[in-house]
């Protein structure tokens, strides 16, 4: 049994984690952290989870016994948590954004402070499954993707060497549920009222998560940031609970064989457990994935086969958080990917 305790255990990814691995065939939970519940039961706190007895305890809990520690704090706590826990022999996988970009001016750039952990940075390994299958199993610390790259990056990896063809940058138009852009904290932004009958952008040309979309693609696509220019990502906010559509709009300097396209799609969805190419002209839909650890896919293009667009569905509390988290764990300790998630 992978013995497993999180950090941050009453928070919207926090829960996800606990419903995953309450029924995960080789992970036993030992720890759950709240600073808010510490001392009531994680059922008497949330029923919905059912049978689910453990005690919350505070962030500061001894881990002793624990193969993992799964982080859902904010950015700050974190950073400075993480190298504690690792010091002490602990694997972490950490789902805030302190461990995805190894740029630290970039990442002061986009969010707003200072990374006081380089040497910690580099021993994080970026926990996109599809991409790092094969290094994540040696990693002491994993670096979980964002929920916005995640179903961004999904749409765009297979098509590798073709995107030095592109005549500019992907334009990727993301639209999420409440849970993906703010989570419970009712401030301004997210609370009922503001959010209900309602549909807006925001951090429009600021948001953290484009540079991590664009890190990958320039180390695993031809896509040039120099030569293509800056991808240009903008989040929406939808008046619902959870899930993120992606439409990403392409453009080629030349018509690209549509036949071509479809196979790279379907080869990559062939080898990949959560990757799903619907058939010809059905379009993502964000029912098809909430709750599940899964990415659906689309493929259209104009006449000219020039212009494309690929929709990408993803739950963002899943396989952008929980459930991709729960994805590395399996890597890391050696049991079959889809364990507890299918």
């Amino acid at each position: 049994m992978i013995n497993v305790a999180i950090i941050g255990a009453a928070g919207l990814s926090g829960l996800e984690l606990i419903r995953i691995l309450t029924r995960h065939p080789h992970a036993s939970l030992q720890v759950l952290t709240s600073g808010k519940y510490a001392g009531r039961s994680a059922c008497d706190a949330f029923p919905e989870l059912g049978d689910v007895e453990l005690v919350f305890q505070q962030h500061d809990a001894a881990l002793n016994g624990c193969d993992v520690a799964f982080l859902a704090i904010p950015n700050k706590a974190s950073m400075e948590l993480a190298p504690k826990l690792l010091a002490q022999g602990q694997r972490v996988i950490d789902l805030s954004g302190v461990f995805r970009l190894r740029d630290t001016e970039v990442f002061r750039t986009h969010y707003g402070f200072a990374h006081t952990e380089p040497e910690t940075l580099k021993q994080a390994v970026f926990g996109f499954p599809e991409i790092n299958r094969e290094i994540i199993p040696g990693a002491k610390l994993i670096g979980n993707p964002g929920c916005y790259p995640t179903g961004a990056l999904l749409g765009l990896l297979p098509l590798g060497d073709l995107m030095a063809e592109l005549a500019v940058a992907p334009v990727i138009d993301a639209k999420s549920g409440v849970s993906g852009a703010g989570g419970r904290v009712e401030d301004d932004a997210t609370n009922f009222m503001e959010v209900n009958e309602n549909f807006k952008a925001y951090k429009v040309f600021e948001h953290q998560h484009t540079p991590e979309i664009e890190q990958v693609l320039e180390d695993c696509t031809a896509y040039d940031r120099g030569r293509h220019g800056a991808v240009v990502f903008t989040p929406h906010l939808l008046p619902l609970g959870r899930g993120i559509l992606s439409t990403i709009y392409l453009h080629f300097n030349e018509a690209m064989d549509p036949d071509a396209i479809r196979r790279r799609f379907a080869d990559f969805a062939a080898r990949e457990p959560f990757v799903t190419l619907l058939p010809a002209g059905r379009g993502a839909e964000l029912k098809m994935v909430q709750g599940r650890n899964d990415c659906v896919i689309s493929l259209f293009h104009d006449a000219t086969a020039q212009k494309w667009v690929v929709l990408t569905a993803i739950d963002n509390l899943v396989k952008g958080a929980a459930g991709q988290a729960v994805q590395n764990m399996n890597l890391m300790f050696g049991v079959d990917e889809t364990a507890g998630l299918k």
